[in-house]
């Protein structure tokens, strides 16, 4: 292990892969990344398979094996066979955490975004397909989405919620998340190996935020560039321990088992060059925090990062931060509404893309 990965996870940090492909699994890539930089679950959503599967070769195989399938059905075939082999990979780090990690997230169709009951449906569907008690099912924290989350729940299934991007919607998807675990345990469900994070996403808040700043133009503005998904993402973890250590009924459900939903820290990849390429790891470090990298991000914090706690003693400065922002007329919660939606688009492309590549391949190999 690095020392910089190493002092992460001893920091209470656990390091995810943001980052899944058929080669990555067969190159024996992601054992390494286990054994060498304390990664201990893996992410993917419509555009990491949109990358993986564009790749010519890798997925012909199994193509040639399904024949002339429908596009749909050959893409559920493909995403859940390399996140079943995934989750086999990963599955001695499961059984040694207690299943906290070890986990392998699957998405469903973001499509379905806006649409609570196939989306609940489609959970179920891949939960069964993939069939392994170490996966995760992402479905996005829209308004339509929470509902979807709860009966997710209440049925067993482990959840990743992912597209967060506003304390106020964090709030709605812990009290979901609550209610889908009494609901599982009133169902009979064991809530022991259930598991669940709250993908809460970071780099894109100060993408958009930046922008209004050099807008203005003002020195305090300039003053606040880099800062503002820092703070809202620090403020979520002060969210997380308030809630978690208020509600009457989750003091109920641990003592049965149940394991708290941790916040996973999304989107960390640096886009600004101006900024520190560990920036968005190493200033939210925190215990029970999960963080999902790309290999690149990964890469850097494993060379040069630091990896020590740096969230206890922010809650302060961090409001302060978002309070400024609203003196110079930035309203969060326009930014962070334009985010989600942009993230429901931006995914919703991809997986266009992954259909028409998908359907280039089976056309390619049954040719």
């Amino acid at each position: 292990m690095t020392e910089a990965t190493q002092r992460t996870s001893d920091s209470g940090v656990s390091i995810w892969l943001d980052d899944l492909s058929r080669t990555r699994i067969e190159s024996g890539s992601l054992q390494d990344l286990i054994a060498n930089k304390n990664v201990v679950g893996v992410t993917t959503n419509p555009s990491i398979f949109q990358k993986a599967l564009s790749q010519v070769g890798p997925y012909d195989a199994q193509l040639k094996e399904l024949g002339r399938i429908n596009v749909e059905d050959a893409v559920r075939e493909l995403t859940t066979t390399d996140v079943r082999n995934a989750t086999d990979i990963f599955r001695e780090v499961a059984e040694k955490s207690d299943y906290v990690d070890g986990r392998v997230s699957i998405e469903v169709d973001p499509r379905l975004a806006h649409d609570t009951a196939n989306t609940e449906k489609q959970a179920e569907e891949l939960w069964a397909k993939v069939n392994r008690p170490n996966a995760m099912i992402k479905i996005p924290a829209t308004l339509e989405g929470l509902p979807a989350i709860t009966a997710t729940l209440a049925k067993g299934i482990s959840v990743n919620v992912t597209l967060i991007f506003s304390l106020e919607r964090y709030e709605q998807v812990i009290d979901a998340f609550i209610e889908g675990m009494v609901q599982a345990d009133k169902n009979g469900h064991d809530l022991k190996h259930m598991g669940s994070v709250a993908s809460f996403f970071v780099s894109r808040v100060d993408t958009a935020v930046d922008k209004l700043l050099e807008e203005n133009g003002s020195e305090e503005a300039k003053a606040l560039e880099g800062k503002a998904a820092v703070a809202n993402a620090r403020l979520a973890y002060q969210l997380f321990e308030k809630k978690f250590a208020s509600d009457p009924r989750w003091a109920d459900l641990e003592a049965k088992g149940a394991k708290k939903q941790r916040p996973l820290w999304a989107s960390t990849g640096t886009k600004n060059p101006a900024y520190s390429d560990c920036k968005y790891v190493d200033e939210l470090v925190a215990p029970s925090i999960v963080n999902t990298m790309p290999e690149k991000t990964l890469d850097a914090l494993a060379d040069h990062g630091d990896g020590r706690p740096s969230i206890e003693g922010t809650y302060e400065e961090s409001q302060a931060v978002m309070d400024k922002l609203a003196q110079l007329g930035i309203n969060i919660k326009d930014v962070t509404d334009k985010l989600e939606a942009d993230g429901v688009a931006s995914f919703i492309k991809s997986w266009d893309s992954v259909l028409s590549d998908t359907q280039a391949g089976i056309d390619r190999v049954n040719g």
